[in-house]
């Protein structure tokens, strides 16, 4: 059995408890502090809440799910992929809680896959990681420059009034002038950005609920709750007609939605007793996300009458589900759709704080990855500002998301397949360290303040063992028969990260890499 005091760190063993419990465990772990530690466990929660962000993977992901399944995928497949996510967020809670780094995953594999096995295992899993959060950074920012465009187009009479509908080139500058707003944000220091990371959470928080409880109320035409708690959609055009396989692709907008938690992990260093409050970030951020995302499906989905109607592409959103169902159900009661639009604002500024949020963890990554020199050019994206913030890896996650973007403009299906990433190569960072520390680590690990007890390999396996179905699952062909525009390009795109990731391990950075750094000596 091992022995208790193991599991605390020195400091309190020593009976000093004057410092901070997570600087502490950074020196231990051989890292000076460089970041200001000024985060609250508040504060850590809403950076992971805000990224995660309900408003955001629901709305713009709503339309996979009312095609694949409908209803019941959505209400019940919240439910599954919640559990499951838990599962997954409560293993790296655990691991977090004994390397509260920035570094955060990659650190973690490092430490738990042994000497022999430490660098290529921190490399693996850092570029997925960081890969993975461009991927969502690129995705959400893109998501709000669509919306944007159909905000306009309800504003100027919508498709069939007449609508202003803008142009690839048009969306991508948006894009652009968003993600110039988010690193510019993200250059303030870091108590500033607790503050947006605070109001960006209980903007999450209100809006949910003043969106789950008004639409339906103002929607003339409600659906059933047979209708919410048992209609299965069958009819998705797409050749596919197997019921299972249509709720395991309709389970997507769900898993989508349940990611970048991560950032609390990443946020540690600048957290106030990190070993201790950033589990509670994970933890709490998956947690009421989970609660609030099923109340918000389930207030949408009781205004939805017409499943065929709201998918088309020829109704007044443009083929955009939620925005018509909110401008349908006010120009239904009011006779103007202005109240809908308005409510499609309050989305759209909840997405607008996810991305913030998401260049802060982005950059956060890269200045501890770079930290260990695993980046091109590492002494550049290291540097951190006067006021403590790594201010070139802020521009240079913003930078790289706007040209990940950029593939949209030559083929929509090419962006699509970057952007799966978002999910299943995040999906295979979480699930990396999980994965050593259940197997090299299972008897080597010192586990931190939050702990599973006994339960922690049971957990662990089963967050690992659903990382590993949701990557074959998110891989199968989405439409019948089978071309150049339907095919998934999912497998390609994390194959193909694979590959460049091991490619240059095996021909340059085995020779170099070590893993993780330690400063505090230097």
């Amino acid at each position: 059995m091992m022995d208790e005091k193991m599991a605390l760190p020195s400091h309190i063993q020593n009976g000093n408890s004057s410092r901070d419990t997570g600087l502490a465990r950074l020196n231990e772990l051989g890292y000076k502090q460089e970041l200001k530690r000024d985060l609250s466990v508040v504060s850590n929660f809403a950076f992971s809440f805000s990224i995660i962000s309900v408003l955001t993977g629901i709305t713009t992901l709503y339309n996979t799910g009312l095609n694949y399944g409908g209803p019941v995928v959505l209400v019940y497949g919240w439910l599954i992929a919640g559990t499951f996510t838990m599962f997954v967020g409560l293993s790296m809670a655990e691991i977090c809680s004994s390397y509260p780094t920035s570094g955060g995953l990659y650190y973690w594999s490092a430490k738990l896959a042994g000497p022999s096995w430490a660098p290529f295992a921190s490399w693996l899993t850092g570029w997925f990681n960081i890969v993975g959060q461009w991927a969502v950074t690129t995705s959400v920012d893109f998501s709000l420059a669509q919306l944007i465009q159909v905000i306009i187009l309800l504003s100027t009479g919508g498709k069939n009034g007449g609508g202003y509908e803008a142009s690839k080139y048009v969306v991508i500058a948006i894009h652009g002038g968003i993600l110039l707003l988010h690193a510019i944000i993200n250059s303030l220091p870091i108590s500033w950005l607790s503050l947006f990371g605070q109001f960006a959470a209980a903007w999450n928080l209100v809006g949910v609920f003043v969106l789950m409880i008004l639409i339906p109320t103002v929607a003339k035409e409600k659906a059933s709750a047979k209708f919410v708690f048992t209609h299965f959609n069958a009819d998705n055009s797409d050749g596919i007609s197997n019921k299972v396989y249509i709720f395991v692709l309709g389970l997507l907008m769900s898993q989508y939605t349940l990611t970048g938690y991560d950032a609390s992990a990443h946020m540690t260093e600048e957290t106030k007793s990190a070993d201790k409050n950033g589990p509670r970030g994970i933890i709490s951020a998956i947690g009421i996300s989970i609660l609030v995302g099923w109340g918000y499906l389930l207030g949408i989905t009781f205004a939805v009458i017409d499943i065929p109607s709201l998918l088309s592409e020829s109704n007044d959103a443009g083929g955009y589900a939620i925005a018509e169902v909110f401008y349908q159900a006010f120009k239904g009661r009011y006779g103007s759709g202005v109240g809908g639009i308005i409510c499609l604002g309050v989305v759209a500024v909840a997405i607008f704080f996810c991305g913030m949020s998401s260049i802060t963890s982005n950059s956060r990554m890269a200045y501890a990855f770079s930290r260990d020199g695993a980046m091109p050019l590492s002494s550049v994206w290291h540097k951190v500002n006067n006021q403590e913030v790594p201010i070139n890896a802020v521009w240079l996650s913003a930078v790289i998301a706007f040209c990940m973007a950029l593939t949209s403009l030559g083929s929509l299906v090419a962006f699509q397949a970057m952007v799966s990433i978002a999910t299943i190569g995040l999906y295979i960072a979480y699930a990396l360290p999980i994965f050593f520390r259940v197997t090299l680590a299972r008897k080597s690990f010192v586990p931190g303040p939050f702990n599973l007890g006994r339960y922690g390999v049971l957990v662990g396996w089963t967050a690992v063992l659903w990382v590993a179905t949701i990557s074959v699952l998110f891989s199968l062909p989405v439409s019948y028969p089978i071309t150049d525009q339907t095919l998934n390009y999912t497998p390609v795109a994390v194959g193909g990260l694979l590959i460049l990731t091991v490619s240059s391990w095996v021909f340059s950075a085995r020779r170099w890499f070590k893993g993780p750094i330690t400063n505090i000596d230097s």
